[in-house]
């Protein structure tokens, strides 16, 4: 794995940030199992355990202003917008504490004062939903951008190409990045897409695309400086497409059968991209092993305030049924 060279260091204190948010994310996620299997959390529950750099690389690079939106998938992308853990958590929970009271879950997680703006069930429609708001920010002239994510299988959306044009026609402020886990639910790329590089997809609308190692924390932090400046620079949207990969299935229900055991174990061992940064901060001697390891116990105690919050936190009332309703 390829860690840092000296002309792109990061800042130890940088580092040493997104490493714990990183960990608190990863026992997020591990806490979800738990509350899923006891049936805290119903209907579908996608996790991100594995993909934790790219989100990591993705925040340490944007400002507070910007904004954020992805699929289904989104847990670990509202806890990095600054969104309440524990209502993160009562919301996984169908709990009125939710940050959307209860009514959003796993799928559907909201947090607009943040810019987070959501996960979205229909595959793909995040892309025209970015597009959109990455038109406002130039409408509004704010210098703002839209971070906008999507999978290897929503990448063979038809409106995703409808936004690539119109984003390219208008030079929109979006990054545009393809979280390539090598399986849409549980077809692998090779059996779904005629080209393995994705990030080549944006070329028809002259829109430049990157390739970027996800499991590597320091490579998308480069990444997505470089794309920041491109797109505040007013060269309109660009594609990275980002290799990564999921260590669960594509859901809490899918038993994932249709790759090995020792392909995922080889990612655990060789490509974990927390193991990675951890690495790279004994090799400077940032921290000691102790340290490190004080680290995931502070992660788990809070971890456990956090799953008694959502347990503790009342279901909506029955009148909620009919807030927030567009009529």
């Amino acid at each position: 794995m390829s860690i840092v060279n000296k002309k792109n260091k990061i800042e130890d204190s940088l580092v040493l940030e997104y490493h714990q948010k990183m960990v608190f994310a990863r026992k997020f996620e591990e806490a979800c199992v738990k509350l899923y299997l006891s049936k805290y959390i119903g209907g579908f529950c996608h996790l991100y355990i594995g993909q934790e750099a790219v989100v990591a690389g993705v925040y340490a690079a944007i400002k507070p202003s910007d904004q954020v939106v992805t699929s289904y998938r989104d847990h670990v992308h509202i806890l990095f917008s600054g969104s309440d853990p524990k209502r993160v958590m009562a919301e996984l929970c169908g709990r009125y504490d939710g940050v959307c009271k209860g009514k959003g879950g796993s799928m559907h997680l909201f947090d607009t004062p943040r810019g987070f703006y959501g996960g979205h069930g229909i595959v793909g429609a995040q892309v025209s939903i970015g597009t959109g708001i990455a038109f406002a920010n130039k409408y509004n002239n704010n210098d703002g951008l839209c971070v906008t994510f999507f999978g290897d299988g929503a990448a063979h959306q038809g409106q995703v190409y409808e936004s690539f044009n119109m984003a390219k026609l208008w030079n929109l402020p979006v990054i545009y990045i393809i979280e390539n886990n090598e399986y849409a639910m549980g077809t692998c790329l090779a059996r779904s897409s005629s080209i393995k590089d994705l990030y080549k997809r944006g070329e028809g609308f002259n829109i430049k695309g990157v390739q970027v190692d996800g499991m590597d924390f320091f490579a998308m932090k480069k990444a997505m400086d470089e794309a920041v400046d491109f797109v505040r620079g007013g060269n309109g949207p660009i594609l990275l497409e980002v290799k990564t990969y999921r260590y669960r299935g594509h859901s809490m229900s899918d038993p994932a059968k249709y790759r090995t055991k020792e392909e995922v174990e080889k990612f655990k061992e060789e490509r974990d991209p927390i193991a990675g940064v951890e690495k790279y901060i004994l090799q400077n001697k940032m921290l000691k092993q102790d340290q490190i390891d004080e680290i995931y116990s502070s992660a788990d105690i809070q971890i456990e305030e956090i799953v008694e919050f959502a347990k503790n936190s009342p279901l909506p009332p029955m009148h909620e049924l009919y807030t927030d309703v567009l009529r």
